[in-house]
């Protein structure tokens, strides 16, 4: 029996068996089985060529990845909003590469790939939907491109196959930590009161991975599901926006209650009539959270054309390699004007660990 035929009995077994307390650790051991098989499924062969047009170098600030099934208008948002032209046309699988364009905004240069529609059962390797959920994994965010003129299960089957391949959209990792050990069996210790799992159920997937030597420490009150990312360790946790596509083309009626339905991370565009695209770009921008950052030398005035883009969260350190990679290394001490500043507008004196602010200027100071 092949992998595929695996995982196909499993998911017939899991719809028979109902959903309760007693049913709990049964179907903990078969969501574990097919996550194991699904992982099999996705492994890259080992053998011949990659697929054409899907090793695009991740370049710019950071990597904007436009999902969607045929004909949604993922080819006419990227002409729209960069300058590169996507083949279009109004018949399915116009797209059957990955097309990268950069979007340039606020600064930022944003890389804006276009991947190819995928199709139900992508997850399975029907299509090219392996290499674009491959691809997909190394996006800073994800667009979901819906039809507003088709079915509105577009939108739940696309998160299905995502999830599938260990995608998680707008989540985060589950407060567990997994370490394995040489010796001295299996010690899980739980911190908080679990209602959707236990402790039996963890062990038993635990077997079914074969690991006889670990420590688990619980420190949230998780699914067996999130206890089976955990274990994989090869989930991707990645923010995402529903963008709905040619609003145009529905009933004021229809265009309301998708308007009432939004989750607050959705956005809707006609990209033939131009519609919402700067809303969207606004919102594509407060997504990937990113920091600008503007260099000045000393005795001159800060160079505001050209700002170094960085995710929150980010150093002095980092803004050294952002201007060069040796200038760490040579690093004195710096002078920050902005929000981070404590005596803002006067500059502050910092080290390399000092955390920069959206439109903090940075004089770096060497030996």
């Amino acid at each position: 029996m092949g992998v595929l035929e695996k995982i196909e009995e499993i998911e017939k077994e899991m719809s028979r068996t109902q959903k309760n307390k007693a049913t709990e650790y049964h179907l903990g051991q078969l969501k574990a089985k097919l996550a194991k098989y699904r992982a099999q499924l996705l492994e890259p062969e080992k053998k011949g060529a990659k697929g054409e047009g899907f090793d695009v170098l991740k370049s710019g600030d950071a990597r904007v990845c436009l999902i969607g099934f045929p004909s949604v208008g993922k080819s006419t948002l990227l002409s729209k909003t960069t300058k590169t032209e996507s083949v279009t046309g109004a018949y399915e699988f116009t797209t059957l590469t990955a097309i990268p364009g950069v979007l340039e905004y606020e600064g930022a240069r944003i890389q804006l790939l276009d991947l190819p529609g995928i199709v139900q059962d992508a997850a399975k390797g029907r299509g090219r939907g392996r290499q674009v959920v491959a691809v997909a994994k190394t996006a800073d965010l994800i667009i979901l491109m819906i039809d507003a003129t088709k079915s509105a299960e577009q939108k739940r089957q696309l998160e299905t196959e995502l999830e599938a391949v260990g995608i998680r959209l707008n989540a985060r990792r589950p407060d567990v930590v997994f370490k394995p050990k040489s010796a001295g069996g299996v010690t899980v210790t739980i911190t908080v009161k679990l209602t959707k799992t236990d402790e039996r159920t963890i062990k038993s997937i635990l077997q079914t991975y074969r690991i006889h030597n670990c420590d688990v420490v619980v420190r949230e009150d998780i699914t067996t599901d999130e206890f089976i990312d955990v274990l994989l360790g090869t989930r991707q946790y990645i923010p995402a926006l529903t963008v709905i596509n040619k609003i145009d083309g529905v009933s004021m009626e229809t265009l309301d209650k998708m308007a009432r339905e939004g989750d607050g991370k959705t956005v809707m565009i006609s990209c033939e009539m131009d519609l919402g695209l700067d809303w969207l770009l606004e919102r594509i921008w407060q997504e990937l959270g990113l920091v600008k950052v503007y260099t000045k030398k000393r005795g001159e005035i800060p160079d505001l054309s050209d700002p170094i883009c960085l995710r929150q969260g980010a150093t002095i350190e980092t803004v050294c390699h952002g201007i060069h990679r040796s200038l760490a290394s040579q690093f004195k001490y710096a002078l920050v004007w902005g929000k981070s500043s404590k005596f803002n507008p006067q500059p502050q004196k910092v080290g390399l660990t000092h955390l920069v602010q959206d439109e903090d200027v940075v004089s770096i100071i060497t030996k």
